[in-house]
């Protein structure tokens, strides 16, 4: 599962791009108990989602002309140029150069060859998530693609990731891991099939850890949100359910089964 003793290509960043980001907070703040902390008067609007005064994820407004609500994933970069042009040379776009982001950090944005979106971060005074993997934060990073053999091969060109095949009801999922370490203690998400004539798009969508998915679905409801996919068991993983904010931003919830 993610930690906070980041290695190269570990989520080690997240983010929700909204058009009201007033609005976004009080909706995550009621379906996961989250504080918002503004970063400033310099930061534009964007500040940091806490639990217990640690940050979980962060929050600002939608910069890009034609830009939709997301959550983005950002992953670790020991040379954000170096993987920017890797990110090129695999098919990638690049949608935001490498810059340096007031000193915390280097932040670019790109998209990989099946038109999944998602950022890089190369770490500064600020090198990430303060808390994941437990109670209302990010338990697990999950990619949708039509192709993903094609993109494990993306990835491991970027990072080095390995993978591991996995029998799913349908389907095979293939778990992800950093390149470093132990291969299980060192996973951190997976790669599913979209499926033929899906409708989905190519994405990343980030899990968030919840002690009962079905309350906290009904929560997101209460509170504007919707729900994309019913909660339901997944043997040997734990009860999932799929949701998406107010402005069209998916999520996903997982109450882990305990052998995980």
């Amino acid at each position: 599962m993610p930690g906070t003793d980041f290695s190269t290509g570990s989520p080690n960043w997240l983010d929700l791009g909204s058009p009201d980001t007033e609005a976004a907070a009080a909706f995550y703040g009621a379906v996961f108990g989250w504080q918002f902390a503004s970063a400033g008067p310099e930061a534009g609007g964007y500040g940091f989602f806490q639990v217990g005064g640690k940050t979980v994820a962060a929050l600002g407004p939608l910069t890009q002309e034609g830009a939709k609500s997301a959550w983005m994933i950002h992953f670790k970069a020991d040379d954000i140029r170096a993987t920017v042009s890797a990110v090129t040379a695999g098919g990638g776009t690049v949608r935001v150069e490498p810059m340096d982001v007031m000193g915390e950090g280097h932040l670019a944005q790109v998209t990989d060859p099946q038109g999944a979106e998602f950022a890089l971060w190369q770490p500064g005074r600020t090198t990430g998530l303060e808390l994941t993997s437990a109670p209302n934060t990010l338990l697990w990073a999950e990619l949708h693609v039509p192709d993903p053999l094609a993109a494990i091969a993306f990835y491991q060109g970027l990072f080095g990731w390995r993978s591991q095949d996995m029998q799913a009801p349908g389907m095979t999922y293939r778990v992800l891991s950093t390149k470093d370490g132990d291969q299980r203690e060192a996973a951190f998400g997976g790669v599913a099939p979209t499926g033929d004539g899906a409708t989905e798009q190519p994405r990343w969508v980030p899990y968030f850890h919840v002690e009962d998915a079905d309350a906290t679905a009904a929560s997101a409801t209460a509170n504007g949100g919707s729900v994309l996919m019913p909660a339901a068991d997944v043997p040997e993983v734990g009860r999932i359910a799929w949701l998406a904010d107010p402005f069209g931003a998916a999520f996903a919830l997982l109450k882990p089964d305990p052998r995980m």
